[in-house]
């Protein structure tokens, strides 16, 4: 299975807004670092906020979400996609303001804010407000629309992840650690975050924020409740390639992982590069591939540089379909074709092709032996070569083997590249792939 990307990035803003100079310092990881980042403390469960009180000031939670006090409780979520351990806004709005009440005024040394997500809601997009609650004409409650600034509050700072890169980059966790160069932000009693959604194309742009932190100069040594994620680094070609093996979710799998995937993914990922080479493209250098807990009825599936495979299933395929599915899946990680998917100038390759694509070089190339790409004669009824996986599989081999050995690296060039498929099929063969697939029907014999 194929979804839309293991690096791990921080950077560094400068700005003039309260007293000396503010630095904001901001952290992306596409895998589970545990919000482990330099320069940023991981989420606390002893800090200013965790007694504070926080209220909603604009904007409509989602229903879904897990509320406003999952922000301070030092908690935070297992995987990416867990509404439940965030809190975030109503889909289809453009965020809102949350206040916290620190319930006194108190030295503010730092605020960090955390979240993950698998795409569009990670980053975070906001700007940060503080006040002592002491100033003429304040307003506790600045709604949208109303200048905090003109109302007692004081900004401190202006907060946008999404310079971390390009859309495609944006997935993962993200970490934001907002300090003062004097040690000292301010004398705050209120903290009020305005929120934007990351992107309005669609209606699911809105953060899954998972921790916002005050911590106090003089304030106790932060403690968390985060757990140290389980992991398995590795090379592959003279450490011309990263992976990073993610078995937080499933301990229990780590050591098989390590002795049985590992060599895998060592040998066949460079493999696979080879396989499926075109002009100017270079496959990730990094890849993440994170054991998870359920994903319910799917096996497993890569999105962008990230493989995801399904913990529950896997217990009980370690010695058949295991090492299968993961090659299966680094076939599209290499297959980058999702690196057009914003370009409307490109064509997308149909789906069947795709993971027809992955299951040729799963079946034929990996596990040759096996012969599952075989069809069965109940099934010959029903076959059709853009079925996808196991049968387009073996309707590509039949090609690759009656007319072009080199159709699997044109079609993925073609694929790659963003170009209309039908020319490819015609100039390879001298036929359209529904001929072909007609042709290839008729000479079908039942496995058993």
């Amino acid at each position: 299975m194929h979804k839309r990307t293991a690096a791990l990035v921080s950077f560094l803003f400068l700005g003039q807004i309260v007293n000396a100079e503010v630095l904001i310092v901001a952290g992306r990881s596409q895998f589970n670092s545990g919000f482990a980042f330099e320069n940023i403390p991981a989420p606390a469960n002893n800090d200013a906020a965790t007694q504070a009180k926080l209220s909603l000031v604009e904007g409509k939670m989602e229903a879904g979400c897990g509320g406003l006090a999952l922000l301070q409780d030092g908690l935070v979520p297992v995987n990416e996609d867990q509404p439940g351990r965030n809190f975030f806004f109503q889909a289809g709005t453009d965020g809102g303001r949350v206040k916290i009440d620190l319930g006194r005024a108190i030295s503010v040394r730092q605020v960090c804010s955390f979240s993950w997500h698998s795409g569009n809601r990670a980053p975070q997009v906001y700007k940060l407000y503080a006040s002592a609650g002491s100033a003429d004409g304040f307003d506790p409650d600045p709604v949208k629309g109303v200048d905090p600034s003109a109302k007692g509050w004081t900004l401190v700072a202006r907060v946008d992840t999404r310079s971390v890169g390009g859309k495609a980059q944006w997935d993962g966790q993200h970490a934001v650690s907002i300090t003062d160069s004097t040690g000292k932000i301010g004398n705050f009693r209120f903290l009020l975050f305005d929120i934007s959604c990351t992107e309005n194309e669609d209606d699911f742009g809105n953060t899954f924020f998972s921790e916002l932190d005050v911590l106090e100069v003089g304030g106790p040594v932060s403690t968390t409740l985060v757990s140290k994620p389980v992991l398995s680094r590795f090379g592959a070609e003279n450490a011309k390639y990263h992976f990073v093996l993610d078995a937080s979710e499933a301990p229990d799998l780590l050591e098989w992982s390590e002795k049985n995937l590992k060599p895998v993914v060592e040998q066949w990922y460079p493999k696979i590069i080879t396989m499926l080479p075109s002009e100017r493209y270079k496959a990730p250098a990094s890849v993440a591939i994170r054991l998870r807990g359920n994903l319910g009825e799917a096996p497993a599936f890569a999105s962008g540089a990230v493989i995801h495979l399904n913990a529950v299933w896997l217990r009980k395929q370690l010695a058949t379909e295991a090492r299968g599915a993961l090659v299966h899946e680094l076939v599209h990680v290499v297959q980058g074709y999702g690196n057009q998917r914003d370009d409307p100038s490109k064509v997308q390759p149909p789906g069947w092709l795709v993971e027809g694509i992955a299951d040729y070089i799963r079946w034929y190339q990996f596990e040759p032996l096996s012969r599952g790409a075989e069809i069965a004669k109940e099934a010959l009824a029903q076959a059709r070569y853009d079925s996808g996986y196991r049968i387009t599989a073996n309707f590509l081999a039949w090609v690759a083997e009656n007319h072009d050995r080199e159709i699997i690296r044109r079609l993925n060039a073609g694929a790659r590249e963003g170009r209309h498929l039908d020319g490819i099929w015609k100039e390879s063969t001298g036929k359209t792939a529904r001929e072909l697939g007609a042709e290839w029907k008729s000479s079908l014999k039942p496995s058993r």
